[in-house]
């Protein structure tokens, strides 16, 4: 198939390098010096038991209007990334383009064909003018929920960390012939890539921790182990995520697990940082609206008290004004 990657940084290369080692027809649109270096050398992918792959795209390019329809369009770039990008998609579109939504937190489509009394209901905290959703139809998309983690150790290099699962669904819950297609072209590459009729509750049982243990993580510099063995901390989290259940479970969602086995398996992962702590350090914007913003908004939709969470926000927002300054 020919897929593009739309942000081929940690997550998209290392999407991007195996799906083209595979035989798929890769574009991939970057930026700057990692861009340079993947036209002249290729994206080079290192594993974690230290073997290494390079892997040469179909087209690598800063431009999307350059690019030919494709089968996949697969969104990796941040959502604070994607308002600018989005007018310029539908030059990657043929009539059954399907566009892959892998970004962290709650999507702009969350809903669109979601069937509830919500159903149509805008996320602005997302999608604040609209501009995601005029240029995405809605019959275009499929969720995806992101597990691996990855680096860009060097502008071209990938290194992958951990974790390989990429989770699809269509957005109406159905099995459809289309995403069964995608799910087999990433399992060809190496991936594990279920497909579930109930996507959103795979978005909120990664949400539940990210919403807590992302901005905490940001606002002390403290690594996951950190958070949950430190009493204060883990009980700050253990409040945020249980006024995001109250959310959820509004929502019709269901968990599966404790919250305790939520937090406990965040302990397990270790000495950490977050994306959002890497992404402080670095002096990027952060994905806070997605993750934390947007569940203060569906607070609001669903008349639930969020107290922790709107704190958290705020120091958040914060944050982000005094280090962009």
């Amino acid at each position: 198939m020919k897929i593009c990657i739309v942000g081929a940084g940690a997550i998209g290369g290392y999407l991007g390098a195996k799906l083209a080692a595979s035989g798929e027809e890769v574009t991939l649109i970057a930026r700057g010096l990692h861009l340079e270096v993947i036209q002249k050398n290729g994206l080079r992918l290192i594993y974690a038991d230290g073997s290494s792959q390079v892997s040469t795209p179909a087209l690598a390019t800063s431009d999307i209007t350059e690019v030919k329809p494709q089968d996949v369009v697969i969104l990796a770039v941040k959502t604070t990334s994607l308002n600018a990008l989005a007018p310029d998609l539908p030059h990657l579109y043929h009539d059954k383009t399907m566009v892959v939504t892998a970004q962290n937190g709650v999507p702009w489509w969350y809903f669109r064909k979601h069937g509830g009394e919500y159903e149509g209901t805008s996320i602005k905290s997302v999608d604040p003018n609209g501009i995601i959703e005029n240029s995405i139809n809605i019959d275009r998309v499929i969720g995806c929920v992101v597990y691996p983690a990855a680096e860009i150790v060097e502008p071209g290099v990938i290194k992958h960390i951990e974790g390989e699962r990429f989770t699809l669904g269509e957005i109406d819950g159905s099995k459809t012939e289309r995403i069964q297609l995608l799910s087999q072209s990433l399992k060809k590459a190496g991936f594990k890539a279920p497909v579930r009729n109930q996507i959103r509750t795979e978005i909120w049982i990664k949400l539940w921790g990210n919403i807590a243990f992302n901005p905490i993580s940001a606002l002390t510099g403290a690594t996951l182990e950190a958070i949950t063995q430190y009493p204060l901390t883990r009980e700050l989290a253990r409040n945020m995520m249980l006024e995001a259940q109250t959310i959820a479970e509004k929502l019709g969602i269901n968990f599966g697990i404790s919250l305790e086995q939520r937090i406990n398996g965040a302990e397990k992962v270790g000495a950490h940082k977050t994306s959002m702590l890497q992404d402080i350090e670095a002096g990027r914007s952060t994905e806070i609206e997605a993750i934390v913003g947007a569940v203060v908004e569906l607070g609001k939709i669903t008349q639930t008290s969020t107290p922790h969470i709107n704190a958290i926000y705020a120091s958040m927002k914060l944050l982000e004004v005094t280090h962009q300054n």
